[in-house]
């Protein structure tokens, strides 16, 4: 399999109120047999944060591109483009870039169905989902994406079944953290990545 192929970028917001639904979008691709990709898994300082993004979408054939979070900023009064502009990136990877890269698939969500039709009508030709600020609906629709995605002919467990097998993982997370020394509330990305996928191997 070519480099890349089971990874999946994930272009969302990274503030407090959004971490369940990440933290549940990651784990199901983990537990899909996926890799979960982020912005914040590198931390180089001579890199731009735009030209780390670019890197990742570069080399991920799949992409998660939540645009839920548009309202205005309460500090600057303005709203957060990141989200829009990084699914841009990666539209336009697909549509403009060589072989490899067109063949691109992504899912974009957002928190309710129709919404995006108000601020971003050129994506109305693409399948919006809606999680409804739901890491169980977030799971589950994640699932049937990534099911559709798969480059061969094996079985995934379904939504359910992943959002409990989650609910299992969050309820031994502060365990194991404490077993490791490390605080649950104030994981690295690349922490949690590897905690989810040494617990699915072992459950």
């Amino acid at each position: 399999m070519a480099d890349g192929e089971n990874d999946v970028f994930i272009n969302c917001p990274f503030d407090a109120e959004y971490r369940p639904l990440f933290e549940a979008m990651v784990f199901a691709i983990h537990h899909c047999g996926f890799v979960a990709r982020s912005a914040v898994e590198m931390d180089d300082g001579g890199m731009s944060r735009i030209d780390k993004v670019a890197a990742i979408i570069a080399y991920c054939r799949l992409g998660i591109h939540d645009i839920s979070r548009t309202e205005p900023d309460p500090v600057s009064g303005l709203p957060r483009f990141n989200m829009p502009l990084e699914l841009g990136m990666f539209l336009g990877a697909k549509r403009y870039g060589n072989p490899r890269q067109r063949q691109k698939r992504c899912l974009i969500l957002d928190r309710e169905p129709h919404r995006y039709q108000r601020f971003c009508s050129d994506i109305a030709g693409h399948d919006i989902r809606a999680h409804e600020n739901e890491p169980s609906s977030a799971i589950r629709i994640v699932r049937d994406w990534l099911r559709n995605a798969l480059l061969d002919a094996g079985t995934i467990p379904g939504g359910s079944r992943i959002a409990h097998s989650y609910a299992r993982f969050q309820a031994e997370l502060p365990l194991i953290c404490d077993l490791l020394g490390l605080d649950a509330e104030e994981l690295a990305f690349n922490d949690l990545t590897l905690l989810m996928s040494i617990w699915l191997r072992e459950n």
